[in-house]
């Protein structure tokens, strides 16, 4: 193997529109899918599964938002080939406009009352083409930071998308709020149509943002020296498996708690222990402002101090912070509710979460780190983002036991502090025999 060019540092205007763009973009990618997510959990079992049972509804309605986590590796794999064969930029624009033609569409869909049970169809088609897109653009925006920042900083600039979820998720809720407040009959006659419509403006803006900026240094450096691979998903298994099976099991923890937190206690406080829906969406937007500044901390102090302490103290706290938040949520108390949303989802899930992209990215050679790391995060997010709603709501239903669920995610945590460990690891070995003498001129900090 041929060794990286060293890369010359990127001019800060630069850096700083790439940042931008980045952010932006994940920002309204996770808007689009918080939003599905809070209709899912709200509004949509009356809109698109009204004949069935409640549970029966719910669990369906659930299996529709899991459609998307499922599309989300297919996506990887297709935009992470052409990210790494034509370039980072190219697919962050496509992905994009996807993104925000099937959120639009969403919008437009007519119900069960309209068009009987082709309304399901045509929302789980819709939700299939939303994780394809969302599968090509979490990577391409973390590469697009990752290798435009100096190599002792890039925790810090890979954490800058990694706000977009918080972003865009405080964006999904605020619009979910607002159209709560209106009557019920309103809201699901076309209140509930509004988020999804005003996706349109987001994308724009978006697509503005992203079309100034210039391919990414390290990319350009790769396709220079010829290091393409000509299938860069089969390198990647060939090659890297061991790297891609660790960035699932590390996120595998994370991405359960975070959509369990968003849409199943959202529902279940509503429905069971009486807490308005505005309210624990209110709750969950004053963690979503926290986890902000949090999470770019949490990518700073790893370029400062290393990752492997973050690694154990944020995942044990994050196992921690599920019981509290179930424990806060069975209480029906809504201030102890907002106290454990803005403790627990908002400062302790974020200890380990915003060091994970840059970690996920340097377990990876540029020629496939597109689609190795991709590919990795959406798997993780098939089982533990997926399906973790449906496994929640059949745990209540078959044991009666509320706190079933907080334990089942507590077990994923344990699975993907191990991973992230073992992926801290391997990431430090790869890039000191891929270059010995640059390993050797970084901060300690920066190889931890």
């Amino acid at each position: 193997m041929s060794l990286p060019t060293q890369k010359t540092p990127a001019p800060r205007n630069a850096l700083r529109r790439v940042a931008a763009a980045s952010l932006a973009g994940n920002a309204i990618e996770y808007y689009d899918f918080s939003i599905y997510g809070l209709a899912a959990a709200l509004v949509f079992p009356q809109l698109f599964f009204p004949q069935s049972d409640p549970f029966v509804a719910t669990l369906a309605t659930f299996g529709t938002l899991a459609v998307g986590y499922i599309s989300r590796p297919l996506g990887a794999i297709v935009f992470g080939h052409f990210g790494d064969k034509v370039g980072r930029k190219p697919m962050l624009v496509i992905t994009l406009l996807l993104m925000g033609f099937a959120t639009l569409a969403i919008g437009v869909l007519p119900t069960f009352d309209q068009v009987g049970m082709w309304a399901a169809v045509m929302l789980t088609c819709l939700r299939f083409l939303q994780g394809i897109a969302f599968g090509g653009e979490w990577g391409g925006a973390i590469l697009m930071a990752f290798e435009y920042a100096p190599e002792n900083r890039r925790g810090l600039f890979a954490a800058i998308p990694q706000v977009g979820p918080a972003t865009g998720a405080l964006l999904g809720n605020a619009a979910f709020l607002l159209v709560t407040l209106l009557p019920k009959e309103d809201l699901l006659a076309w209140g509930w149509r509004l988020p999804f419509l005003f996706s349109f403006v987001l994308v724009i803006v978006g697509m503005f943002i992203r079309l100034k900026i210039a391919e990414s240094p390290e990319f350009q450096a790769t396709k220079a020296e010829g290091r393409q691979v000509k299938v860069p998903i089969a390198a990647v298994l060939k090659n890297n498996l061991r790297a891609v099976l660790l960035v699932a099991g590390g996120f595998l923890g994370f991405g359960a708690f975070s959509v369990i937190v968003m849409t199943y206690l959202v529902g279940y406080s509503q429905s069971v222990m009486g807490i308005p829906a505005s309210t624990m969406l209110s709750f969950t937007m004053v963690a979503f402002a926290i986890q902000i500044p949090m999470i770019l901390l949490s990518g700073h102090l790893s370029d400062r101090h290393g990752r492997r302490t973050l690694i154990i103290v944020g995942s044990l706290a994050a196992a921690a912070s599920i019981f509290l938040m179930f424990a806060a949520v069975a209480s029906a108390q809504p201030w102890l509710v907002g106290l454990a949303y803005a403790l627990g989802f908002g400062w302790l899930y974020t200890i380990c979460y915003g060091l994970q992209p840059a970690l996920f990215a340097d377990a990876f050679p540029a020629e496939v780190r597109f689609t190795g790391m991709s590919l990795g995060y959406q798997l993780a997010n098939v089982v533990g983002s997926g399906f973790t709603p449906m496994i929640a709501v059949w745990l209540v239903h078959t044991t009666g036991n509320f706190h079933s669920v907080p334990m089942f995610v507590a077990a994923t945590l344990v699975v993907s502090l191990v991973c992230l460990l073992r992926l801290a690891a391997l990431a430090q070995a790869r890039k000191a025999a891929e270059s010995p003498a640059q390993q050797e001129s970084l901060p300690l900090a920066a190889t931890h």
